[in-house]
Protein backbone atom coordinates (compact mmCIF):
# COMPACT_ATOMS: atom_id res chain seq x y z
CA UNK A 1 0.00 0.00 0.00
CA UNK A 2 1.26 3.83 -0.62
CA UNK A 3 2.65 6.05 2.04
CA UNK A 4 2.57 8.01 4.35
CA UNK A 5 1.90 5.51 7.47
CA UNK A 6 -1.13 5.45 8.56
CA UNK A 7 -2.71 4.67 5.35
CA UNK A 8 -2.68 0.86 5.45
CA UNK A 9 -5.25 1.41 8.78
CA UNK A 10 -7.47 3.60 6.60
CA UNK A 11 -7.56 1.00 3.39
CA UNK A 12 -7.89 -1.76 6.25
CA UNK A 13 -11.22 0.00 7.46
CA UNK A 14 -12.53 0.71 3.95
CA UNK A 15 -11.97 -2.71 3.23
CA UNK A 16 -14.10 -4.29 6.41
CA UNK A 17 -16.93 -2.06 5.40
CA UNK A 18 -16.93 -2.78 2.02
CA UNK A 19 -17.13 -7.03 3.34
CA UNK A 20 -19.90 -6.20 5.72
CA UNK A 21 -22.09 -4.86 3.32
CA UNK A 22 -20.69 -7.54 -0.17
CA UNK A 23 -19.13 -4.52 -1.79
CA UNK A 24 -15.95 -5.73 -3.74
CA UNK A 25 -12.78 -4.18 -2.72
CA UNK A 26 -9.54 -4.21 -3.73
CA UNK A 27 -6.29 -2.37 -3.18
CA UNK A 28 -6.70 -1.38 -7.20
CA UNK A 29 -10.35 0.17 -6.18
CA UNK A 30 -8.50 2.28 -3.71
CA UNK A 31 -4.76 3.24 -4.25
CA UNK A 32 -6.31 6.36 -6.83
CA UNK A 33 -7.81 7.87 -3.58
CA UNK A 34 -4.93 6.93 -1.61
CA UNK A 35 -2.14 8.48 -4.08
CA UNK A 36 -4.70 11.78 -4.92
CA UNK A 37 -4.95 12.65 -0.96
CA UNK A 38 -2.94 10.55 0.78
CA UNK A 39 -1.32 13.24 2.83
CA UNK A 40 -4.61 14.36 4.36
CA UNK A 41 -6.01 10.79 5.15
CA UNK A 42 -4.08 10.25 8.57
CA UNK A 43 -5.46 13.38 10.03
CA UNK A 44 -8.74 13.58 8.41
CA UNK A 45 -12.37 13.08 9.44
CA UNK A 46 -13.66 10.27 7.61
CA UNK A 47 -17.00 8.83 7.09
CA UNK A 48 -18.46 5.89 5.73
CA UNK A 49 -22.11 5.67 4.46
CA UNK A 50 -24.64 3.45 2.55
CA UNK A 51 -28.00 3.27 1.52
CA UNK A 52 -30.81 0.91 2.28
CA UNK A 53 -32.65 -0.60 -0.54
CA UNK A 54 -32.51 -2.90 -3.58
CA UNK A 55 -31.81 -0.54 -5.84
CA UNK A 56 -29.04 0.85 -3.61
CA UNK A 57 -27.00 -1.94 -2.84
CA UNK A 58 -23.38 -3.04 -4.26
CA UNK A 59 -21.62 0.39 -3.07
CA UNK A 60 -20.21 2.04 0.30
CA UNK A 61 -18.77 5.42 0.12
CA UNK A 62 -15.54 6.50 2.15
CA UNK A 63 -15.74 10.09 2.48
CA UNK A 64 -12.99 12.59 4.12
CA UNK A 65 -12.30 15.88 4.69
CA UNK A 66 -9.99 18.27 2.82
CA UNK A 67 -7.75 21.11 4.39
CA UNK A 68 -7.98 24.39 2.54
CA UNK A 69 -4.92 24.92 2.99
CA UNK A 70 -4.18 23.24 -0.86
CA UNK A 71 -6.09 22.53 -4.11
CA UNK A 72 -9.62 22.07 -4.19
CA UNK A 73 -10.93 18.06 -3.85
CA UNK A 74 -11.99 19.08 -8.07
CA UNK A 75 -8.77 20.41 -8.52
CA UNK A 76 -6.71 16.97 -7.34
CA UNK A 77 -8.69 14.68 -8.31
CA UNK A 78 -8.65 15.98 -11.99
CA UNK A 79 -4.91 16.56 -11.47
CA UNK A 80 -4.54 13.19 -10.79
CA UNK A 81 -6.50 11.28 -13.59
CA UNK A 82 -9.59 10.47 -10.94
CA UNK A 83 -12.21 12.23 -13.41
CA UNK A 84 -12.26 13.79 -16.96
CA UNK A 85 -12.45 17.66 -17.41
CA UNK A 86 -15.33 19.13 -18.17
CA UNK A 87 -17.02 22.50 -19.99
CA UNK A 88 -20.60 21.87 -17.70
CA UNK A 89 -20.67 24.27 -15.32
CA UNK A 90 -20.31 21.82 -12.25
CA UNK A 91 -16.23 22.04 -13.14
CA UNK A 92 -16.47 25.61 -12.50
CA UNK A 93 -18.41 25.90 -9.24
CA UNK A 94 -15.50 25.85 -6.77
CA UNK A 95 -13.32 28.08 -8.78
CA UNK A 96 -16.28 30.83 -8.24
CA UNK A 97 -17.27 29.87 -5.18
CA UNK A 98 -13.56 30.66 -3.83
CA UNK A 99 -13.71 34.14 -4.94
CA UNK A 100 -16.42 35.00 -3.82
CA UNK A 101 -16.45 33.22 0.12
CA UNK A 102 -14.38 31.75 2.66
CA UNK A 103 -14.22 28.24 3.31
CA UNK A 104 -13.64 26.26 6.41
CA UNK A 105 -12.28 22.19 4.26
CA UNK A 106 -13.47 20.53 2.08
CA UNK A 107 -14.32 16.86 1.69
CA UNK A 108 -14.66 14.51 -1.22
CA UNK A 109 -17.22 11.40 -1.38
CA UNK A 110 -15.30 8.52 -3.11
CA UNK A 111 -17.22 5.51 -4.29
CA UNK A 112 -15.49 2.36 -3.50
CA UNK A 113 -16.93 1.16 -6.94
CA UNK A 114 -17.76 3.86 -8.59
CA UNK A 115 -14.51 6.26 -7.65
CA UNK A 116 -14.64 9.54 -6.85
CA UNK A 117 -18.12 11.46 -7.28
CA UNK A 118 -18.43 14.58 -5.09
CA UNK A 119 -16.76 17.58 -3.92
CA UNK A 120 -17.70 19.05 -0.63
CA UNK A 121 -17.42 22.78 0.41
CA UNK A 122 -17.87 23.32 3.98
CA UNK A 123 -18.58 27.24 5.00
CA UNK A 124 -16.97 28.79 8.46
CA UNK A 125 -19.58 28.76 11.07
CA UNK A 126 -20.74 32.09 11.25
CA UNK A 127 -20.08 32.89 8.10
CA UNK A 128 -22.58 31.03 5.93
CA UNK A 129 -22.78 32.76 2.86
CA UNK A 130 -26.74 34.46 2.14
CA UNK A 131 -28.54 32.06 -0.61
CA UNK A 132 -29.05 34.84 -3.15
CA UNK A 133 -25.15 35.39 -3.30
CA UNK A 134 -24.36 31.97 -3.78
CA UNK A 135 -27.41 31.75 -6.25
CA UNK A 136 -25.65 34.86 -8.15
CA UNK A 137 -22.85 32.91 -8.73
CA UNK A 138 -21.99 32.83 -12.59
CA UNK A 139 -21.85 28.78 -12.42
CA UNK A 140 -24.99 28.29 -9.75
CA UNK A 141 -27.82 26.70 -11.45
CA UNK A 142 -30.03 28.91 -12.42
CA UNK A 143 -33.57 27.64 -10.89
CA UNK A 144 -31.86 28.41 -7.16
CA UNK A 145 -32.70 32.05 -7.55
CA UNK A 146 -36.14 31.10 -8.17
CA UNK A 147 -36.63 29.62 -4.13
CA UNK A 148 -34.29 32.14 -2.58
CA UNK A 149 -37.49 34.03 -1.18
CA UNK A 150 -39.20 30.84 -0.52
CA UNK A 151 -36.00 29.72 1.86
CA UNK A 152 -35.63 32.89 3.30
CA UNK A 153 -39.52 32.80 4.07
CA UNK A 154 -38.84 29.74 5.62
CA UNK A 155 -35.75 31.07 8.10
CA UNK A 156 -33.07 29.38 6.04
CA UNK A 157 -31.28 31.69 4.61
CA UNK A 158 -28.00 32.51 6.76
CA UNK A 159 -28.27 28.73 7.46
CA UNK A 160 -26.27 27.08 4.27
CA UNK A 161 -22.96 25.88 6.21
CA UNK A 162 -21.95 23.16 3.18
CA UNK A 163 -22.66 22.48 -0.11
CA UNK A 164 -21.91 18.60 -2.30
CA UNK A 165 -21.25 19.02 -5.96
CA UNK A 166 -21.92 15.55 -7.60
CA UNK A 167 -19.63 15.77 -11.09
CA UNK A 168 -21.12 12.35 -12.23
CA UNK A 169 -24.82 12.96 -11.73
CA UNK A 170 -24.10 17.05 -12.00
CA UNK A 171 -26.45 18.04 -9.20
CA UNK A 172 -25.87 20.21 -6.63
CA UNK A 173 -27.19 19.45 -2.89
CA UNK A 174 -27.64 22.52 -0.24
CA UNK A 175 -27.01 21.69 3.22
CA UNK A 176 -28.81 24.00 5.88
CA UNK A 177 -28.22 23.60 9.42
CA UNK A 178 -32.23 23.22 10.15
CA UNK A 179 -31.81 22.12 14.09
CA UNK A 180 -33.56 26.02 15.17
CA UNK A 181 -35.66 25.41 12.16
CA UNK A 182 -39.28 25.49 13.23
CA UNK A 183 -40.74 21.40 12.22
CA UNK A 184 -44.20 23.32 10.24
CA UNK A 185 -41.38 25.28 8.21
CA UNK A 186 -39.57 22.34 7.11
CA UNK A 187 -42.75 20.68 6.22
CA UNK A 188 -43.62 23.72 4.37
CA UNK A 189 -40.36 23.42 2.51
CA UNK A 190 -41.54 20.22 1.63
CA UNK A 191 -45.21 21.13 0.23
CA UNK A 192 -42.89 24.20 -1.70
CA UNK A 193 -40.70 21.96 -3.90
CA UNK A 194 -43.79 20.00 -4.63
CA UNK A 195 -43.23 16.88 -2.20
CA UNK A 196 -46.35 14.44 -1.43
CA UNK A 197 -46.62 15.46 2.45
CA UNK A 198 -45.03 13.08 5.16
CA UNK A 199 -46.27 9.96 6.54
CA UNK A 200 -46.00 9.72 10.39
CA UNK A 201 -42.61 8.53 10.62
CA UNK A 202 -40.77 10.68 8.13
CA UNK A 203 -42.86 13.20 10.14
CA UNK A 204 -40.88 12.57 13.07
CA UNK A 205 -37.87 12.47 11.62
CA UNK A 206 -38.18 15.47 9.66
CA UNK A 207 -38.88 16.84 13.15
CA UNK A 208 -35.97 15.44 14.70
CA UNK A 209 -33.52 16.67 12.26
CA UNK A 210 -30.68 18.71 13.05
CA UNK A 211 -30.02 19.36 8.73
CA UNK A 212 -32.08 19.45 5.44
CA UNK A 213 -30.62 19.25 2.00
CA UNK A 214 -32.33 19.81 -1.37
CA UNK A 215 -30.92 18.35 -4.65
CA UNK A 216 -31.26 20.85 -7.60
CA UNK A 217 -29.43 20.00 -11.07
CA UNK A 218 -28.57 22.89 -13.66
CA UNK A 219 -31.45 21.53 -16.80
CA UNK A 220 -34.65 21.78 -14.74
CA UNK A 221 -36.23 24.25 -12.10
CA UNK A 222 -37.13 21.02 -9.98
CA UNK A 223 -36.20 19.85 -6.83
CA UNK A 224 -35.34 16.16 -7.51
CA UNK A 225 -34.63 15.41 -3.89
CA UNK A 226 -35.01 16.46 -0.11
CA UNK A 227 -33.17 14.38 2.57
CA UNK A 228 -32.95 15.32 6.66
CA UNK A 229 -30.59 13.62 9.18
CA UNK A 230 -30.72 13.16 12.51
CA UNK A 231 -27.28 12.52 14.53
CA UNK A 232 -27.67 8.96 16.72
CA UNK A 233 -25.59 6.39 18.80
CA UNK A 234 -28.39 3.57 18.04
CA UNK A 235 -29.61 4.33 15.14
CA UNK A 236 -32.38 1.52 15.89
CA UNK A 237 -34.05 4.33 17.90
CA UNK A 238 -34.76 6.09 14.91
CA UNK A 239 -38.28 6.19 13.30
CA UNK A 240 -36.88 4.52 10.44
CA UNK A 241 -37.16 0.72 9.10
CA UNK A 242 -33.95 -1.00 10.02
CA UNK A 243 -33.30 -2.66 7.01
CA UNK A 244 -31.16 -5.98 7.43
CA UNK A 245 -28.01 -4.01 6.15
CA UNK A 246 -28.50 -1.33 8.09
CA UNK A 247 -28.07 -3.40 10.96
CA UNK A 248 -25.00 -5.63 10.05
CA UNK A 249 -23.41 -2.13 9.29
CA UNK A 250 -24.44 -0.56 12.13
CA UNK A 251 -23.23 -2.96 14.38
CA UNK A 252 -19.79 -3.97 12.84
CA UNK A 253 -18.64 -0.68 10.92
CA UNK A 254 -15.14 0.00 12.47
CA UNK A 255 -14.58 3.02 14.27
CA UNK A 256 -10.42 4.64 15.65
CA UNK A 257 -12.06 6.64 18.98
CA UNK A 258 -13.26 6.21 21.89
CA UNK A 259 -16.64 5.35 23.16
CA UNK A 260 -19.73 4.02 21.03
CA UNK A 261 -20.17 4.40 16.99
CA UNK A 262 -21.86 7.66 16.21
CA UNK A 263 -23.76 7.63 13.04
CA UNK A 264 -25.43 10.12 11.04
CA UNK A 265 -29.31 8.38 9.94
CA UNK A 266 -30.77 10.52 6.43
CA UNK A 267 -34.53 9.79 4.72
CA UNK A 268 -34.47 10.44 1.05
CA UNK A 269 -37.82 11.73 -0.29
CA UNK A 270 -38.22 12.26 -4.11
CA UNK A 271 -41.32 13.98 -5.59
CA UNK A 272 -42.80 10.11 -6.36
CA UNK A 273 -41.28 6.90 -4.91
CA UNK A 274 -40.93 5.51 -1.81
CA UNK A 275 -38.27 7.11 0.72
CA UNK A 276 -35.32 5.33 1.47
CA UNK A 277 -32.76 5.54 4.11
CA UNK A 278 -29.28 6.02 4.70
CA UNK A 279 -26.69 5.78 7.28
CA UNK A 280 -23.38 7.01 8.05
CA UNK A 281 -20.95 5.98 10.33
CA UNK A 282 -18.08 8.18 11.66
CA UNK A 283 -15.17 6.19 11.27
CA UNK A 284 -12.18 8.67 12.22
CA UNK A 285 -12.89 12.32 13.43
CA UNK A 286 -10.95 14.92 12.49
CA UNK A 287 -7.39 15.72 14.43
CA UNK A 288 -7.07 19.35 13.02
CA UNK A 289 -9.61 22.45 14.14
CA UNK A 290 -9.64 23.65 10.29
CA UNK A 291 -11.58 19.81 9.49
CA UNK A 292 -13.83 20.33 12.14
CA UNK A 293 -16.48 22.07 10.03
CA UNK A 294 -16.87 18.65 8.32
CA UNK A 295 -18.61 17.00 11.58
CA UNK A 296 -20.99 19.47 11.29
CA UNK A 297 -22.77 18.08 8.30
CA UNK A 298 -23.54 15.06 6.39
CA UNK A 299 -23.64 14.37 3.03
CA UNK A 300 -26.15 12.76 0.61
CA UNK A 301 -24.35 9.37 -0.83
CA UNK A 302 -27.30 9.22 -3.67
CA UNK A 303 -27.73 12.21 -4.95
Amino acid sequence: MPEPAGLDAVYSAVEATSRLLGVPCSPEQVEPALKAFGDELPSAHIVFSMAAGESHRGEVDFDFSVSPKGADPYATALAHGLIEPTDHPVGALLTDLQKEFAVASYGVEYGIVGGFKKSYVFFPLGDFPPLARFAALPSAPSCLAEYVDTLTGLSLDGKLSALGVNYEKRTLNLYLASQDVATENKLALMRAFGFPEPDAAVAEFVDRSFSVYPTFNWDSSAVERICFSVKTQNPAELPAPFHPEIEKFASGVPHAYEGGREFVSAVALAPSGEPYYKLAAYYQKARETSNAAFATEQKDSAS
